[in-house]
């Protein structure tokens, strides 16, 4: 008899189950297993043997549930190294992994079947038997062409696709049919044809297909024959390359080499729906071959993607965000990471806290694939890599084509103030260019870094601002919904008349957010047509759409967002863009706050003059003399990096270290403040001035519980490894302890 260790969906270790004669399992696969008492659980198997372990009793896999493993050995192998890694449990990975669908539970095998994957099906139609062959089609179009000359021709086209696609049983999808519903309806009323619904047919890709590639430039054939020769080597290529100067066009050709050849490929982005324009345009270039993965789909579509693409035998280029990452795609031959850089990489709420950048590599060297990260603005992680030789640096100077960089004007804000040259947000340079672009038929795009109206208001008599009473941050105020919402826990209330404290009607609102900005240039600009893009506006994919389509036909005179209006777009008629506060992104509290707000500013201002017309963009600070602003203004990534650079490696910062981020949350503020101080003591005596805390996290409390933080820092030269066994032997250390088992201990590598 078999015995097989089994992973399942729970911060477990895996369990071992046996393997019943005549259940044919293999090493991948998904099964269907009773964990306790009264729950079925999907696991994977994930190693088997024919050695009975030394337990009183071991359950039985009850059944296999999918006709292909969910799993191959590269992807195992990529799962083990996220585990170590990033500290968790396999079974944590899995479930981050797998698709809700994929890994069903239940407290009966019939609930648990009703939830699993279905795989998609289709209605399909063809010619009743009596007009299938040739001759009796050909004598009752005759007969009938006349008088029903539409029903004939849809008899006609019905038989063309059944021999043009092979079906021997004379069944063609109904969507190939350009026929409505009604006249399909009267043909089957008739008994001219037949409808079926069955699993829909896959479609045979062809791997000498040939694609539409774009020419390139002088620059850009330079850049892909240096990525190309990296690859060679087995080097990471990291791609440099200014807004607008044609990285993804770089990206076009690579990824047609490897299709051609029949492999996969892989290419992450940040945000699906904001790079709307790249999927649309890569899916004209390799029709029936590209497939998008993200959050937005349903669950159904989600696992009937995972399971299509573990039955794959390659050719497919899939565009995802991080979770794509986990898809099991078997013949891998490239991976793409486009903006790097970009933050939202992490995944900082659950285990495993991933970085799916640093993942791509992992997987990419287990699988021999070739790797492309692209940014305008690189980490400067990935660029010290770069300098060292470990990567292969890649750089694109010049903007394609006639697109000239835009021109940065740095207008100081207290200066305005004080010479009366400020209205409202806004600095009389700025709408200036505002003016100009407008009365050009041009178009605007303003940065406000907050949405809703205000980040709070406070009562000017006595001083009291509403805040949340889950989390430790005030509620911020929204005009239109005429509410307070906390960003953090969605607590909503209405927005209070009179002040709770002294009585008084007297609240003023602090700061400004997009709303705000949204209404205050609608009063500067009356005929001007003004649309705001945020994560409020853009509550669906459809809304979000909608906005854009309508900024990119033309529509919208102005685009006023948030970061989300930095990402990816490439909007021909912007010839102005607006920073309205850069101070606010320099003064975070973050060891990386210059890095990202050099990063922004760079990233928002490639929204301008992407086309003939050479952009400008108004950086509104009263810092105008800030090294960033500076920076900023003479577009020097290099100045930047080096200057960070040079400061971290004096504190011992990243990429000089590894920092990890010990989260401790609790209810009871002070048995979390015992714990925190009890977790630091025993850190110090095995990693001494490495540890750092405990502290207050940045949100005190959220959702209700209190939180608290201790960073270890390790120094790019010391084991890794190591340090993570350390650390393991402190957290059970911690967790014997009965007095703290109320505190939960989150750990997050690599913490950003």
């Amino acid at each position: 008899m078999l015995y097989a260790q089994v992973v399942l969906p729970l911060a477990q270790p895996p369990y071992t189950f046996s393997v019943e004669e005549g259940l044919d399992v293999r090493v991948g696969d998904a099964v269907v297993v009773q964990f306790g008492n009264s729950r079925f659980y999907t696991g994977i198997v994930w190693s088997l043997c024919d050695q009975r372990p030394d337990y009183p009793r071991i359950k039985p896999i009850l059944r296999r549930l999918y006709s292909v493993p969910l799993l191959t050995p590269p992807i195992q192998q990529l799962w083990e190294w996220i585990a170590d890694y990033y500290m968790c449990s396999l079974g944590e990975v899995m479930r981050m992994a797998l698709p809700s669908l994929a890994k069903p539970s239940a407290t009966t095998l019939a609930d648990l079947d009703e939830k699993s994957i279905t795989p998609p099906v289709e209605t399909y139609i063809a010619l009743c038997s009596d007009l299938r062959s040739e001759e009796a089609l050909a004598e009752y179009v005759a007969k009938h062409s006349r008088r029903a000359p539409r029903r004939t021709d849809t008899m006609d086209r019905i038989a063309a696709l059944a021999v043009e696609r092979g079906a021997d049983d004379g069944f063609v999808p109904r969507r190939l049919v350009d026929a409505d519903y009604r006249h399909i309806a009267d043909l089957r009323s008739k008994g001219l044809i037949e409808c079926v619904v069955r699993e829909r047919e896959r479609t045979l890709r062809d791997a000498a297909q040939e694609f539409l590639l774009p020419t390139l430039s002088e620059a850009q054939d330079v850049a892909l024959e240096s990525v190309r020769s990296a690859h060679n080597d087995g080097r990471v290529a990291l791609l440099h390359g200014v807004t607008g100067s044609g990285k993804t066009e770089i990206y076009v050709h690579l990824i047609a080499d490897v299709l051609s050849s029949g492999r996969d490929v892989l290419m992450l982005v940040p945000e699906i729906v904001v790079t709307s324009q790249l999927v649309e345009r890569l899916e004209r270039i390799f029709e029936g071959r590209t497939t998008t993965y993200h959050s937005h789909l349903t669950p159904t579509r989600r696992g009937q993607t995972y399971l299509r693409l573990a039955a794959a035998s390659g050719g497919e280029l899939v565009v995802g965000v991080r979770s794509a990452l986990f898809l099991p795609l078997n013949n891998l031959g490239l991976v793409i990471v486009d903006e790097e850089h970009d933050p939202s990489y992490k995944q900082s709420d659950v285990q495993p806290r991933y970085n799916a950048r640093d993942c791509a590599v992992v997987m990419a060297r287990i699988f021999g694939a070739g790797v492309v990260l692209g940014s305008a603005t690189p980490s400067l992680e990935s660029y010290t890599k770069a300098l060292a030789g470990r990567y292969a640096y890649v750089e694109l100077k010049e903007r394609w084509g006639e697109g000239e960089l835009p021109e940065v004007v740095v207008s100081d804000t207290l200066r305005a103030v004080k010479r009366g040259e400020r209205r409202s947000h806004f600095n009389l340079d700025l709408l200036h260019y505002v003016t100009d672009s407008l009365e050009a038929k041009e178009q605007v795009m303003l940065f406000q870094n907050r949405r809703g109206y205000a980040p709070y208001i406070q009562c000017r008599t006595c001083g009291y601002t509403p805040r949340c009473p889950h989390c430790n941050v005030t509620l911020t105020q929204h005009k239109t919904s005429a509410t307070m919402q906390c960003h953090y826990c969605g607590f909503t209330v209405e927005r209070p008349k009179v002040c709770p404290v002294c009585n008084i009607q007297d609240f003023a609102t602090m700061g400004f957010g997009t709303e705000k900005v949204e209404e205050e240039i609608q009063r500067l600009y009356p005929d001007a047509r003004v649309a705001r893009l945020d994560s409020d506006t853009a509550s669906s994919e459809r809304a979000f759409r909608q906005i854009v389509t309508r900024f990119e036909e033309g529509a919208t005179d102005i685009l006023v967002g948030t970061q989300i209006i930095t990402k990816g777009f490439d909007f021909g008629g912007v010839t102005t863009v607006g920073i309205l506060n850069a101070d606010n992104l320099l003064s975070a509290p973050d060891f990386r706050a210059s890095e990202r707000a050099f990063q922004l500013m760079m990233q928002v201002a490639g929204r301008a003059g992407r086309r003939n017309n050479r952009g400008r963009v108004v950086v509104q600070t009263s810092q105008p003399t800030h090294p960033v602003i500076r920076q900023v203004s003479a577009g020097d990534y290099h100045a930047m990096a080096l200057a960070e650079l040079r400061e971290r490696e004096q504190f011992g910062y990243p990429p000089y270290s590894r920092l990890v981020r010990l989260l401790l949350r609790c209810s009871d503020y002070e048995l979390l403040h015992a714990a925190s101080h009890y977790m630091a003591q025993l850190l110090r005596k095995k990693f001494a001035h490495r540890v750092m805390g405990p502290a207050s996290a940045a949100v005190g409390m959220l959702r209700g519980e209190h939180r608290s933080e201790i960073l270890l820092k390790v120094e790019a030269g010391a084991s890794m490894s190591l340090a993570r066994k350390m650390l393991r032997e402190v957290m059970e250390s911690m967790t014997s302890e009965r007095r703290f088992r109320s505190v939960v201990l989150n750990v997050d590598v690599d913490a950003l």
